[in-house]
């Protein structure tokens, strides 16, 4: 029976023609991005609901997970907070499989066969981003896209951490922010009695009585497939689909690809609230004593279609002062910084304060290692934060009147009084999220934790947070669930309970 090739070896087919010079590097690059990708899912697979996993036994040499079908699977003891690639083999029964698209065909589980696709997306796009890397100057970038372009190997939980299924190699060399390319955005007119505008639409992005709507050439090309005149150029940052113009606002584009978990195209319901979110968030940041700074939603537009939409941010350097630098916190892990633990608790004390006292206000923040940016002093230390794109935060209309403030005119999902719902939004993006991703190890964090939630001030919302499971998005559940709308939740084992990862 004839086998299609691997994603490894299209993208080695691909690169020996579009850039052969690269081929010897990427070659070489596969096994690591194999046990990046590995690592990733095997935390998945000691952690996540997952509901043909029957058991989880740990023992002297590692963990054994018991299937439903009698199988067992075994790897290394788990650490769901480690961002090193530590699992470069796991055994199912009597074969070990080294390569984690092997392993989940081999699995056979449901809907395991697109997800395992994507895995082998990941590890050839993980290795072709490796491969274009240089050593980083020992000179902090001074410009934002370059600190956002260094974040390589995406994700530092999903093992969907690179995967950019229908992208050519030429097009992830083109479009892909740790190739650092130089994007030329596309603007495709559209009357503007046709469109829903939000905020200030500049001037420079109307024609007559059209608005020009700034396209991803990807975008344009492969769904749009419409006239659009070029001549915006941008340097894309981590998200891909986000690009910072020279001097001015960052473009959010429509991008009608699934990377990572998600299409990253953008709702209607998201652009009807832009303008109202981003008042909102300036009445809050506005509470925080200077700690926090939210960047302003400058206009949005959409044509009634989530494939056809922008909207343009301030970008967060408008907040720095005189020798300060903005770093988003995905990008702190490519500096020395997160290796001195005094550094890491004073993050961690300043990202918590901020949180913890939006959470009791009633706005959950999803401050995750994108959104979320610290304002880093001369010498580095962090004096405040930055957060970007309201789009997924949650609001609660009984927390804000019991705290006077006027409830903003919102609808649908962003708006909850449903405890559970507010602290896993809060505590999966930031504790096990952000402040892990910073940490690299369940150890790291348990110290930089112990270090700051006595200092705290104390709230329901601190106690729960010291004293249950932390809860995480279930990555690999949600892809293997393709019936099962909305987010999907693991309880990671607590650092400040008992012995702690």
């Amino acid at each position: 029976m004839h086998r299609p090739p691997s994603a490894e070896a299209e993208v080695a087919a691909e690169l020996a023609d579009v850039r052969p010079e690269f081929a010897s590097r990427y070659a070489a690059e596969l096994p690591g991005a194999r046990a990046a990708v590995l690592t990733r899912l095997w935390r998945a697979l000691a952690h996540e609901p997952l509901p043909w996993v029957a058991a989880r036994e740990p023992g002297r040499e590692g963990l054994t997970l018991r299937l439903l079908d009698g199988r067992r699977l075994h790897g290394p003891h788990a650490d769901p907070y480690a961002t090193t690639a530590y699992v470069t083999a796991v055994r199912l029964d009597e074969t070990t499989y080294d390569d984690p698209a092997r392993l989940l065909t081999a699995l056979s589980v449901p809907h395991g066969t697109s997800f395992a696709a994507e895995l082998g997306h990941s590890v050839a796009s993980l290795a072709l981003a490796r491969a274009g890397q240089d050593a980083h100057p020992k000179e902090w970038p001074g410009r934002d896209w370059e600190w956002e372009q260094r974040v390589v190997d995406g994700h530092p939980f999903h093992p969907n951490c690179r995967s950019r299924p229908g992208f050519s190699v030429a097009e992830q060399f083109a479009y892909g922010p740790e190739h650092r390319p130089v994007v030329t955005l596309g603007r495709v007119p559209v009357r503007a009695d046709e469109c829903l505008v939000t905020g200030e639409w500049p001037q420079d992005l109307r024609d007559g009585g059209r608005l020009l709507i700034p396209v991803h050439p990807w975008q344009a090309e492969h769904v749009l497939k419409r006239p659009h005149d070029d001549g915006i150029a941008a340097h894309p940052l981590m998200s891909l689909r986000t690009l910072a113009l020279p001097g001015g606002p960052h473009v959010k584009t429509a991008l009608s690809a699934r990377l990572t978990s998600s299409v990253r195209d953008i709702s209607v319901y998201s652009i009807g609230l832009s303008a109202t979110l981003s008042d909102f968030a300036q009445t809050l940041a506005a509470r925080m004593d200077g700690l926090l700074h939210i960047t302003r939603t400058l206009g949005a537009a959409t044509a009634h279609s989530p494939d056809l939409a922008a909207v343009l941010r301030e970008s967060p350097q408008e907040y720095a002062g005189p020798g300060e630098r903005v770093v988003p916190v995905a990008a702190l892990a490519t500096t020395e910084l997160p290796g001195s633990p005094a550094w890491l608790a004073e993050f961690t004390r300043l990202a918590l304060t901020v949180g913890l006292r939006l959470l009791e206000l009633g706005v959950a923040l999803e401050a995750h290692g994108q959104n979320l940016l610290v304002v880093l002093s001369a010498s580095g230390s962090p004096v405040r934060l930055v957060y970007r794109d309201l789009a997924d935060i949650r609001v609660s209309p009984a927390r804000l009147a019991r705290h006077g403030i006027p409830v903003p005119e919102l609808t649908g999902r962003i708006v909850t009084d449903d405890e559970p719902t507010l602290r896993r939004k809060l505590f999966g993006s930031l504790v096990a999220g952000s402040l892990a991703g910073t940490a690299g190890s369940g150890a790291a964090l348990r110290g930089a934790l112990e270090a700051v939630v006595r200092d705290l001030p104390g709230t329901t919302d601190l106690a729960a947070l010291c004293a249950e499971p932390l809860p995480t998005k279930a990555l690999t559940l949600m892809r293997l669930s393709p019936g099962t709308p909305g987010d999907q939740w693991a309880e990671l084992p607590n650092p400040l309970v008992g012995d702690g990862p």
